[in-house]
């Protein structure tokens, strides 16, 4: 009859490094969905989130929309308060806001600047008269596809919203200023 004998000190160490590195690979992070993407060069130094057209995370700002900035000939550019916006996957519904003030003169030309730079698919400029509540009557100023600009409204202290809708499907957001127009 044949005896059995306990497991030799070599084959307990190999039975012990197996499942260490059991251990290791569970606790091992997962990969992120969008690392396994290839880069848009193929190369695999690219960043993951340019691999799927995401601005870097490391970029400020870049964790929401960008800023949007209102200049006028002339005068300081004032940063427009950030209403409802959706971005990439996560977003934030507002009310309508009353807006960063700005005085301009009656149907100057008004530019809005995204910092960091966005591309834009499209955007809409509208007015309302300050104290309204939302867009109910609002006046269009100005739509496009490109670059941001719009004429002020006429004589008055004005709620304006402008919607930017960014290209390549990463969201949208609106920003409100107060213009007083003389």
């Amino acid at each position: 009859m044949a005896s059995r004998s306990s497991p030799g000190p070599v084959r307990g160490a190999i039975v012990g490094m197996a499942i260490l590195a059991g251990i290791a690979f569970a606790c091992e992070p997962a990969v992120p969905p969008d690392a396994a993407t290839a880069s848009p060069a193929g190369s695999a130094e690219a960043p993951p989130s340019a691999a799927i057209g995401r601005p870097s995370p490391s970029v400020p700002g870049r964790d929401g929309p960008p800023e949007a900035i209102l200049a006028v000939e002339g005068g300081d550019p004032v940063n427009g308060q950030l209403g409802t916006f959706v971005w990439f996957d996560t977003g934030s519904d507002s009310p309508w806001l009353p807006g960063a003030p700005v005085a301009v003169g009656a149907g100057e030309p008004l530019t809005v600047t995204l910092v960091p730079d966005g591309a834009i698919r499209q955007w809409a400029a509208r007015s309302v008269p300050a104290g309204a509540q939302g867009p109910a009557g609002a006046t269009t100023l100005g739509r496009g596809t490109g670059r941001l600009v719009f004429d002020a409204p006429g004589v008055g202290i004005w709620t304006v919203e402008v919607l930017v809708e960014f290209a390549g499907g990463i969201g949208n957001a609106s920003y409100f200023w107060r213009l007083e127009v003389e």
